[in-house]
């Protein structure tokens, strides 16, 4: 199977894509680790710092000796070379909080899976005509599952991922698939900033768990 459908076809059947960054490469790669053993299948790492580029490499090497069945993508790419930079380290599909055009060819180029951020109707309408399969609503806190409601319609068979706000609660969680989202983002309430600094492995494991069981039922 292509790497760009077996990496829709994953963020769909998991229904949710955690996503972090952290400095540390160690604690990113535990982080890594633990949410493999609680069943994540497909992670987006993000480029939200000048380390991120060296610990997805650090990243990619434990995923091909010991987290075989993982895909493992890059987050807050904003121009061609980090694209690039990325797609070379080993990226399995990329995600942006923006429509840059120039970043979906190199996507394309590549048979790789590309996400957009979009906020308004007219970004959606712009991310579709380039190419995005999946559509990231972002920041969901701000536009809220009202938006999907009302844009759904307007855009048949596009798929959309809220990230940014969505709650560890099964209310949350089941209002956003309900609203028309294929999967949910989840960042820093699921892999907190308490959770990277203090290294609550067990912690992120068993809200991990929690997280994917309350997925699975609002799907």
């Amino acid at each position: 199977m292509k790497i760009k459908k077996a990496v829709l076809n994953s963020i769909l059947t998991q229904g949710m894509l955690p996503l972090f960054f952290f400095e540390d490469a160690e604690v990113s790669l535990q982080v890594a680790r633990t949410l493999y053993k609680a069943g994540i299948r497909v992670l987006e790492y993000t480029n939200r710092g000048k380390q991120a580029l060296d610990n997805f490499k650090v990243l990619k090497k434990a995923q091909q000796k010991e987290m075989p069945e993982l895909l493992l993508g890059i987050g807050t790419i904003k121009n061609v070379s980090d694209a690039e930079a990325f797609i070379d380290a080993g990226a399995d599909f990329i995600v942006c909080p923006i429509i840059n055009p120039e970043v979906a060819k190199v996507a394309q180029k590549h048979k790789l899976l590309w996400i957009p951020g979009c906020m308004t109707p007219t970004e959606v309408y712009s991310a579709k005509k380039n190419g995005a399969d999946l559509v990231k609503i972002f920041p969901a806190n701000i536009v809220g599952q009202a938006f999907i409601s009302s844009i759904r319609e307007l855009f048949p068979g596009q798929l959309f991922i809220p990230t940014g706000g969505v709650d560890l609660t099964a209310k949350n969680i089941s209002g956003w698939f309900q609203a028309g989202a294929c999967a949910v983002g989840m960042g820093s309430k699921l892999i907190s900033k308490d959770v990277l600094e203090k290294k609550l492995y067990d912690q992120l494991y068993t809200d991990t768990v929690k997280t994917l069981e309350l997925v699975k039922a609002a799907m």
